[in-house]
């Protein structure tokens, strides 16, 4: 008999907030080559002669707003997630993360160690990014080929237009949703430009055709910003919302290149002068509330939106280890197709 087993994937935290730990966590999430995909020399003189210099300090006090007791909210959520996914499905679930720990080499020391040789894996991204669901994977495969050549798994597509998920994410909105608001912003996190241009293989389409997410194309199975359109136009469709109800927008950019536009900070400052006093915001790429979504979004951009002139401002929670969620990645591992080497 075969052992199955889930083993699920996130981005990771530092160990702890000091500026040593976010520094090492920052070497190592920032020198992935997609992350930031320029050629290594470069890349190592970016980082070491400017990046780690200044940044972990501002770093480290921006994990320190959200910190919990029992440590990053990423980490814990996730392993609140893990447990639930645990009891519903009666299967022994595993977390591993791309940076930090636990590792995505201890994850898998960890199936070896509990006999598992069939794994669903799933990448907790819906979208499909270079930077984020496509390193991830290529990561966890690496360690396994190195690690367990033998075991079987398969591995969760990214799910952003899946009617399940998009009825998830509705669900958990619906507090939200039924109270009066003027605007509802969907605030992915952004990627450079040229990324979406190095996706498209064609170098015809993305960037190049007029309305370029909603013109169908091959290109569109890893083209982020054409899956966080689709993910906000099936919500809006799900919900009930009028398409004038909605936006979206991209935030954490960094460095001087050009990113996917329109940038969300500088939404939340020209919203409460178009009329936008009472503002929702959702963050639908990050299913685990973390330092983008708490600090980023809810403090620094609520307080801008506010200093604008808004009246309200309440960012909705991601899906974290709400039951919807759990219950439609259980079903995700119902519906488990045989696996591939």
């Amino acid at each position: 008999m075969s052992r199955k087993g889930i083993l699920i994937l996130n981005l990771g935290s530092p160990k702890s907030t000091s500026v040593p730990d976010v520094r090492n966590y920052l070497r190592e999430f920032l020198g992935d080559e997609r992350v930031i995909d320029y050629p290594a020399a470069f890349r190592f003189a970016l980082l070491e002669g400017i990046v780690l210099r200044t940044r972990p300090k501002k770093s480290a006090a921006a994990y320190a707003t959200v910190w919990t007791p029992e440590g990053a909210p990423l980490l814990v959520t996730t392993e609140k997630l893990r447990a639930k996914l645990e009891k519903v499905t009666g299967l022994p679930v595993i977390t591993g993360m791309r940076y930090g720990t636990p590792s995505c080499a201890e994850a898998v020391q960890k199936v070896i160690d509990l006999g598992i040789d069939d794994l669903f894996v799933m990448p907790q991204y819906p979208h499909y990014a270079m930077s984020s669901y496509e390193t991830v994977v290529v990561k966890i495969q690496e360690e396994l080929k190195r690690l367990a050549p033998d075991l079987k798994y398969h591995v969760l597509q990214p799910y952003f237009n899946d009617p399940a998920y998009i009825q998830a994410l509705v669900e958990s909105a619906k507090p939200w949703l039924n109270k009066p608001f003027d605007k509802l912003l969907f605030s992915y996190h952004g990627v450079p430009e040229r990324h979406l241009r190095k996706g498209d293989p064609s170098k015809a389409h993305c960037t190049k055709v007029p309305n370029c997410c909603a013109v169908a194309s091959p290109c569109h199975a890893t083209c982020y910003k054409h899956q966080c359109v689709e993910t906000t136009r099936l919500f809006t469709a799900a919900a009930g919302l009028r398409p004038e109800q909605v936006e979206v927008a991209f935030q954490s950019r960094f460095g001087p290149e050009k990113w996917v536009p329109p940038y969300t900070d500088e939404r939340l400052e020209a919203l409460p002068n178009e009329g936008v006093k009472k503002l929702l915001v959702m963050c639908p790429a990050f299913t685990a509330d973390c330092l983008e979504t708490i600090e980023e979004i809810s403090e620094e951009g609520k307080e801008d939106f506010m200093h604008a002139g808004g009246e309200s401002f309440e960012q909705i929670p991601c899906l974290n280890d709400q039951d919807v969620y759990v219950k439609y990645l259980a079903d995700r591992v119902v519906r488990w197709k045989p696996s591939h080497h």
